[in-house]
């Protein structure tokens, strides 16, 4: 159920900055960041830090893996929005569209190297039964990814559970393929911030 807080809970200063934003990109502002600007001391300044940090932070993993890994994650649980903001920030950032849509449509058979292979498995494991073996683990690690960049998909797999649920809970608006273009340019270019 959307709420109408979505909408209209806002301070003037920040209606202001959303209007100015879709005069700027000639879209409105995506439920996932109006989300970040209600209540921004409750969760809204912990969550871009955390997911800017995740998503842009020093890590083994490309910003396009990353963003990948956001796209599957957000496959998994059926996300229709935040897939759809994964898939074209990640086929941007690869500049390989087929690529990326091969990964969504079968892991298995895509043309991605091993240990991202393996680390998508991992995190499509851990989305839907929210645990993981030892010996799940070691198979991650034996086909190459190592500890830190266990890590660091661990972080993006929590970044994306819970903003997909947070985007089905709040009933996120569906942007327009052009919307969602103008939302892959600009984290590309600035990030989570």
């Amino acid at each position: 159920m959307r709420l109408d807080i979505l909408n209209h809970g806002y301070s003037p200063a920040t209606k202001l900055l959303f209007a100015l934003i879709r005069l700027v990109s000639g879209h409105p502002v995506p439920d996932a960041a109006r989300l970040v600007f209600y209540r921004p001391d409750f969760y809204g300044a912990r969550a871009k830090e955390f997911t800017h940090e995740t998503m842009r932070g020093p890590s083994a993993w490309s910003v396009g893996d990353r963003e990948l890994m956001a796209a599957y994650v957000s496959k998994v649980n059926g996300s229709a929005f935040c897939v759809a903001a994964h898939t074209a920030t990640a086929q941007r950032a690869y500049q390989d569209g087929p690529m990326v849509a091969a990964v969504l449509a079968d892991l298995e058979s895509a043309p991605v190297e091993e240990p991202l292979r393996a680390t998508l498995r991992m995190l499509g494991k851990l989305t839907v039964e929210g645990k993981l073996s030892a010996e799940e683990m070691r198979e991650v690690l034996s086909a190459g990814v190592s500890r830190e960049q266990v890590e660091d998909a661990l972080a993006v797999c929590v970044a994306f559970n819970t903003t997909a649920r947070l985007g089905d809970a709040f009933d996120f608006e569906v942007l327009s393929p052009e919307g969602f273009e103008a939302g892959a340019k600009y984290l590309l270019k600035r990030g989570y911030r």
